[in-house]
């Protein structure tokens, strides 16, 4: 059995052979991830993450992975340094808020504790947003607290690209 289906300007063939959905059919018609606007999109999503709006970035990293796997190295660099941006804006938002604005006093505590190698964790949901906010507010170097951002989510995105291989 063969199916045509015409998206834009491009046509998706499925046959039994491929054992695609024809949501899949259509998404790859639609947008082509393993081009340069996958990695914008990328860009895009990690940075979004790294902030207070809702993104999610790993999703976005998976399917440049499997539509462009020989761009790996490339795809694993924009992610990082674009949720690294983002959580850098946090940071930034965080040193602008008053003295008297407390962001959550039990994250400030392990910022406090830990300093800027608790931004090894930044990359966990909710968790990071704060974390980054707390470090900006307690005034943790700038340079130690992006190091620290960079190396989580870097090996947060290692950690993603290496369970795409597998998979």
């Amino acid at each position: 059995e063969i199916r045509l289906s015409l998206v834009g300007s491009e046509m998706c063939i499925r046959d039994r052979i491929w054992k695609r959905t024809p949501v899949d059919c259509y998404t790859r018609c639609m947008f082509d991830w393993s081009g340069d606007t996958g990695l914008a999109a990328l860009f895009a999503a990690a940075f979004l993450s790294a902030t207070v709006l809702p993104a999610n970035s790993e999703v976005v990293l998976v399917a440049v992975l499997k539509a462009a796997p020989e761009r790996i190295a490339l795809a694993i660099a924009i992610a990082t340094i674009a949720n690294t941006l983002g959580g850098l804006t946090t940071y930034g938002i965080g040193r602008l808020l008053p003295a008297r604005t407390l962001p959550s006093p039990r994250i400030v505590a392990a910022v406090r504790r830990y300093g800027a190698p608790s931004l090894l964790l930044s990359w966990v949901p909710i968790v990071g947003d704060a974390l980054c906010a707390a470090a900006g507010w307690l005034r943790v170097p700038l340079w130690a607290a992006a190091l620290a951002m960079m190396v989580g989510k870097l090996l947060r995105y290692l950690a993603v690209a290496q369970a795409v291989a597998l998979f």
